[in-house]
């Protein structure tokens, strides 16, 4: 019984360090991996979206919380003026997973910019087309906030990838979810957005 009791202090010491640690090494390499995410893997999609801006969108943005939920604003410069945003979006239940996405609006005209698939677990050379397909991400672009969007199985007006309707109805679920958010918190955006003039 004494010997159980000694690997059980034991056991349990060795957890809360091991705990310790992880979460040190996590707190410390934070901000390396939200560079390396913006340099790699955001990056490329935001400058895809806002091509052609006067700015560099990485290094203008802004943060705007609701509740618990954080999300960060690139801006983008046309004509002299910062009329666009681009920020992030989960498409939720694609085939392998949820579909990572970078949403960019106008904010003179509420219309969609672009749309660029950033990170997802989708099956090659099927949903994976969701990134790589610019017909596909193309559909999206001019639409209205206020538009419902879905794939043409589903009543809306998007082709699905032949193939791949439940990648396709992830994307279309996570651009639905960033459109609300951002007519939710356009009064936000529209004053946080001056600072950049």
């Amino acid at each position: 019984m004494n010997e159980m009791i000694k690997m059980v202090v034991v056991l349990t010491v060795l957890s809360a360090l091991s705990g310790g640690l992880l979460a040190a090494v996590r707190n410390g390499t934070k901000e390396q991996i939200e560079v390396q995410q913006l340099q790699f893997v955001k990056g490329p999609a935001i400058r895809g979206i806002l091509a052609g801006a006067a700015n560099d969108p990485i290094s203008d943005r802004f943060n705007i919380a609701d509740g618990e939920t954080e999300k960060t604003f690139f801006v983008g410069k046309f004509d002299g003026q910062p009329n666009t945003v681009v920020f992030e979006s989960l498409g939720k239940g694609g085939y392998g997973g949820d579909v990572g996405l970078m949403v960019g609006i106008n904010t003179d005209t509420d219309k969609i910019l672009g749309v660029a698939v950033t990170t997802h677990s989708e099956t090659p050379g099927l949903g994976a087309r969701a990134k790589d397909d610019p017909k596909f991400v193309g559909q999206f672009k001019g639409l209205l906030v206020t538009q419902n969007v879905k794939v043409t199985g589903d009543g809306g007006s998007i082709n699905a990838i032949s193939g791949a309707t439940i990648t396709s109805r992830a994307v279309c679920g996570g651009i639905s979810e960033a459109l609300s958010y951002y007519q939710k918190m356009k009064p936000q955006i529209a004053e946080q957005i001056k600072a950049f003039r």
